[in-house]
């Protein structure tokens, strides 16, 4: 048994792996700046919970500390398991070396990541592959955890392309759902982006499979890279480069035979991706239908609940959406769901920096989209990813300002909330979105 230690153990992925190497055995025990619903389950789980950052928390006899990788080279609690030459590595580079003990499935995209990493896995544990699983949303099907440890040599991890994560896995078989101008705060420019994307396929071994969305067009460009049979490295050596790909497609025939238990046409093309890898795994279609007919969604992926305010019945929609291209999908999901009814949308902007290098696109879609009573509150402010000179360029009254509708406004979070309670009527529907603290305030109705 080893003394493990998480900084930064709130996070959706750190926490995963914090509860890998408890089912394991292992003593595990982790810290946070604040308490959240993902800490109060770790603890109930016999996790040692610390809330702030403190040198206490690191002790000597520590076998191995693991960090987010939103923890800082001068955070205090890093410098201290450092000054005791404890072995202390980050999320990534743990979870790197986690997908070299298993036949490892990473799905990665912009977008859809936490959606097709479930689909995968429900329709590996109903064909009885019994998959371990690292996802970043908590399942029902999981007790809402965003962990399940599998007896298989399988393992399903949702895999981030923010600060280069993904690069530390060893996958057999990649997903890639799309490519968007996302993370811009890291990587600068889309051209980086892609080339990210790119090393991730190199790291494909010669049998392994890459599985591609052929809609999106820079998904699809991907694949190219995969059909040679070699390419060279900056050393001059021949590195094998991944031979077998499969695209998938909304225009294929099984988008057709899909029933979803989650509207919208992103989820359609999210399920022909876990159907993909399914078929790779020789998992009979029938097995892979039923389960993703069963599949209900996730937390705070259109995560639909039944809410209540001032006597009036409301249908609550929390959803996770942040970048524009996400919050035009749910919300053009939303309309396809709710045709005849009023919507109405809380938006929460996630972090100074994506608000900055997206303005434009956040514009165009709050232009676009078919939804009655728009309510923008204050941008997120996302800890250890914001510069001082992009959050004086920006702010949501200025982008209500440039959306110019006249059914969208700014307020802060509780004049929402008081709005919306005194002027929604029984039967409409409320969207809550954003990647910030947001989701609590579908609990306020």
């Amino acid at each position: 048994m080893k003394k493990i230690h998480f900084i930064g153990i709130g996070g959706i992925g750190v926490s995963a792996l914090a509860q890998y190497y408890l089912k394991r055995g292992h003593k595990v025990s982790g810290s946070d700046l604040i308490a959240s619903e993902i800490t109060d389950f770790l603890k109930k789980k016999g996790v040692t919970i610390m809330i702030g950052n403190n040198t206490e928390h690191i002790q000597k006899d520590f076998d191995l500390v693991i960090y987010s990788p939103a923890v800082k080279h001068n955070n205090l609690e890093l410098l201290q398991a450092k000054s005791y030459n404890i072995k202390a590595i980050s999320y990534p580079e743990a979870l790197g070396e986690l997908t070299k003990e298993y036949y490892t499935i990473a799905v990665s995209g912009s977008h859809g990541k936490s959606t097709t990493t479930a689909m995968v896995s429900l329709i590996l544990i109903k064909a009885g592959i019994d998959p371990t699983v690292i996802v970043g949303t908590k399942l029902k099907e999981f007790n809402n955890s965003n962990f399940r440890m599998g007896k298989s040599k399988y393992l399903v991890i949702e895999a981030c392309e923010y600060d280069g994560s993904f690069l530390n896995y060893q996958p057999n078989i990649v997903v890639i759902t799309n490519v968007d101008k996302e993370h811009m705060d890291y990587f600068k420019t889309f051209s980086n982006v892609k080339k990210t994307f790119k090393d991730f396929i190199k790291k494909l071994p010669p049998n392994g499979y890459l599985v591609f969305n052929s809609d999106d067009p820079n998904a699809r460009a991907l694949n190219s890279l995969s059909a040679r049979p070699s390419t060279k490295s900056k050393f001059g050596a021949l590195v094998p480069v991944v031979k077998n790909s499969v695209g998938y497609s909304l225009r294929q025939k099984e988008a057709k035979k899909m029933i979803l238990g989650i509207p919208g046409k992103h989820n359609v093309s999210n399920a022909l991706a876990a159907l993909s890898v399914a078929r790779i795994l020789k998992v009979p279609d029938s097995i892979s239908f039923e389960s993703l007919k069963q599949y209900q969604g996730s937390w705070r992926r259109f995560e639909i609940k039944q809410g209540k305010t001032n006597g009036k019945k409301i249908t609550i929609i929390s959803d996770y959406g942040h970048h524009p291209n996400e919050v035009l999908a749910t919300l053009t999901a939303a309309r396809e769901k709710y045709p005849k009814k009023k919507l109405w949308l809380i938006f929460q902007p996630h972090q100074y920096q994506r608000t900055y290098y997206l303005f434009k696109d956040f514009i165009k879609v709050f232009r676009k989209v078919n939804i009655d009573q728009i309510i923008i509150t204050d941008i997120y402010d996302v800890a250890g990813r914001e510069t001082k000179a992009i959050n004086t360029k920006v702010n949501s009254e200025l982008l209500v300002k440039k959306i110019a509708r006249n059914n969208i406004q700014y307020m802060n979070m509780n004049q929402a909330e008081t709005y919306v309670k005194e002027h929604i009527k029984s039967g409409e529907v409320l969207i809550i979105m954003g990647a910030g603290n947001i989701y609590k305030l579908a609990d306020k109705f």
